[in-house]
């Protein structure tokens, strides 16, 4: 039990940089929501306190303490980011969904305003399979869209073209 617990918060640690890491840089974000991942980290908790009952030697003990300790602070980081997220996120409307003209293509574009901690502006997300998401167009001071695909993969938004094909990301803000 205490390897299968310091294994999986190890694997827990490294999504969790990779969503961190995907939302600062507009790539693919392919992990789980970040309430999934606390989910599975009071998982491995229970798994590494299960661990504790184990007494085949020292390093038995150790791993239970390390996989412990770890889930548990994961677990806070996790809270706290989930709570800083919900009270700062600001609002997000749906404002319409296209499909490519080869259906290849999902997107969704949403207005969004921060209130008082920020802006307003239009957001435009690419749809993966699963949960999977992709943050390619973000327009500030503005509250409509006018889309028109010029080719399977290439989006004209408000006279900017968008290669979809190329993973291009494009930030304007007037």
């Amino acid at each position: 039990m205490s390897w299968i617990a310091l294994f999986l918060v190890l694997i827990l640690y490294f999504i969790s940089m990779y969503s961190l890491y995907s939302h600062m840089n507009n790539k693919w974000l392919v992990s789980p929501p970040n309430y999934v991942i606390l989910i599975l980290s009071i998982l491995v908790l229970a798994i590494a306190i299960l661990g504790f009952k184990e007494n085949l030697n020292k390093s038995t003990k150790v791993r239970s303490w390390i996989s412990t300790v770890l889930s548990l602070a994961l677990i806070f980081i996790l809270l706290g980011a989930l709570t800083f997220t919900s009270i700062f996120s600001g609002y997000k409307q749906l404002l319409t969904t296209t499909h490519s003209p080869d259906k290849h293509y999902t997107i969704s574009f949403y207005k969004t305003d921060a209130g008082a901690m920020g802006s307003f502006g239009v957001m435009g997300e690419l749809k993966g399979p699963l949960w999977f998401k992709r943050v390619f167009y973000y327009e500030g001071k503005t509250d409509q869209v006018d889309l028109e695909w010029v080719d399977n993969h290439t989006i004209s938004i408000n006279d900017q073209k968008v290669n979809l094909l190329n993973g291009e990301t494009v930030r304007r803000s007037p």
